[in-house]
């Protein structure tokens, strides 16, 4: 099993998962993180840390999309292991909807 991080990271990136995971499995792009399903431990320690509530087990329902999509991405952006700053306007984008219309595939800033 592993969590990954769902659509409504996107535009929010609030980091706070980046600070307790112990493996260092997040993957920072230009406006969302992604999880590396391989390197993920299933701890869960991120899930609840996750202001926006967009980190889930790979075992929900609609997780296997989001299974490829993390480990697609984390295979193309840098590791992040240190909270940075979430984007500026994320409390107006934590919770809406059709978020995906506004992904970057852009990388990050890692470090």
């Amino acid at each position: 099993m592993t969590y990954v991080v769902t659509e409504n990271c996107i535009k929010c990136k609030y980091q706070d998962c980046v600070e307790v995971c112990p493996v260092d499995c997040f993957y920072v792009g230009e406006n969302m993180l992604v999880i590396h399903p391989d390197e993920c431990i299933d701890c869960g320690v991120c899930e609840p840390e996750c202001p926006a509530e967009a980190i889930i087990p790979d075992t929900e329902s609609d997780a296997e999309k989001w299974v490829s999509f993390n480990r697609d991405y984390s295979e193309k952006w840098p590791n992040i292991t240190r909270k940075g700053d979430q984007l500026p306007d994320a409390e107006e984008w934590d919770g809406k909807e059709g978020k995906m219309a506004e992904f970057s595939e852009k990388p990050g800033v890692g470090d």
